[in-house]
């Protein structure tokens, strides 16, 4: 099963990851503006997160 993980160094908060993921994975986290993974069981493994990740903190382990 897929599973996003975020590296939270790397993220700027940008949502770009919120806007592309069609399974609506992820969420912004309004106080700390980053992106966390609010239904992990939800990923469907499609990668779009991993490749649009402007700052390349997604990465989606099988």
């Amino acid at each position: 099963m897929p599973k996003p993980i975020i590296d939270e160094q790397k993220c700027t908060g940008c949502g770009t990851c919120v806007e592309i993921c069609p399974m609506q994975v992820f969420e912004m986290d309004k106080k700390r503006k980053k992106a966390i993974v609010k239904k992990p069981n939800e990923c469907i493994g499609c990668r779009a997160c991993e490749v649009q990740c402007p700052a390349g903190a997604i990465k989606v382990q099988d």
